[in-house]
């Protein structure tokens, strides 16, 4: 894991009028939970408006973000667990994850902050979900990213 050369935020975002869905899948719950609570706690210091939205997995997530985006959300953030096994599926669902997402920010305009951890075990899992002794926050820095992207948008738009 390399959290090396990552940003270290330390203004505040003010997320006031942004609204914001947050779209976690269902599998592995401990580290999908860490997930969401590291995404619920930028988006309350912010002050955006937000909701969650729960789907059965990551295969999920792009078409429930475009839906949420599509119904007037200003961003979403996809938050999922894949588990490398012993067959080809991981990566098909990684990719299909990945691409889907890339495709729902391009073609809505509209920023996807990224959390789908793709990882080789659990123990990765729990290393990046912002649960104690975690050592990164990838809910919070996904939730971040959306927010930070939103308002450059919004920006940019006036």
């Amino acid at each position: 894991m390399s959290g090396k050369g990552a940003p270290q935020a330390t203004d505040t975002i003010d997320g006031t009028g942004l609204d914001v869905v947050v779209v976690a899948g269902a599998w592995h719950d401990t580290i999908t939970d860490g997930l969401i609570a590291g995404a619920e706690r930028a988006l309350e210091a912010s002050g955006a408006t937000w909701r969650l939205v729960r789907v059965p997995g990551s295969f999920e997530l792009p078409v429930v973000a475009k839906a949420a985006l599509d119904a007037g959300a200003d961003a979403a953030v996809a938050l999922g667990v894949i588990i490398r096994g012993g067959t080809p599926h991981f990566e098909f669902v990684s990719n299909a994850a990945t691409d889907g997402l890339t495709r729902v920010a391009l073609d809505t305009g509209k920023p996807v902050g990224f959390g789908v951890l793709t990882l080789d075990d659990e123990a990765q899992g729990i290393d990046r979900a912002g649960l104690e002794g975690s050592k990164e926050d990838k809910g919070f820095e996904a939730a971040d990213a959306a927010l930070r992207t939103a308002l450059v948008l919004r920006d940019l738009r006036r």
